[in-house]
């Protein structure tokens, strides 16, 4: 039996996102000497943007990384559709390559102008590291997933 591509899609990308948050895991364990967030997309700066936008008044830290943990597994499995889209469109590896640019552009561009961080050219190169890295967990996971199913 063959999903609809919009179903295999999301569930794709629920393991690319999977997969980010193992990578997330792993990588605290191979560097204990980090105290805080690994990068941006890994500190409460998603949920402060996602309490920004959606107006609400004195959020505390732990409603932050909630809001975050809800922006991350629901825009990374909903993500998995634009992966679907491009694979209807184009074929691999050129559809994840597409998909891995947009997902690196937006990742590069709304932090700054949502979440008030420094440019990327400003990064520490750790987290610039991460991020790609955990990206690149995202889109292998997310495209061999949508290719299995």
């Amino acid at each position: 039996m063959s999903l609809p591509w919009p179903l295999r899609s999301v569930i794709a990308g629920t393991a690319g996102t999977t997969a980010l948050t193992l990578a997330y895991a792993t990588e605290r364990r191979l560097r204990p000497q980090v105290a805080g967030p690994l990068d941006y997309d890994d500190s409460l700066v998603p949920g402060q943007i996602v309490a920004s936008i959606m107006h609400l008044p004195h959020v505390t830290a732990r409603e932050e990384n909630e809001l975050g943990l809800a922006l991350r597994w629901g825009y990374g499995s909903a993500f998995g559709l634009w992966h679907g889209l491009l694979r209807k469109r184009i074929r691999e590896p050129w559809a994840s390559l597409a998909f891995g640019g947009t997902l690196m552009t937006a990742t590069l561009t709304l932090f700054p102008v949502l979440g008030r961080t420094p440019p990327p050219w400003r990064w520490p190169p750790s987290v610039i590291a991460t991020a790609f890295g955990t990206h690149a967990a995202y889109v292998c996971a997310l495209a061999a997933c949508d290719d299995l199913l």
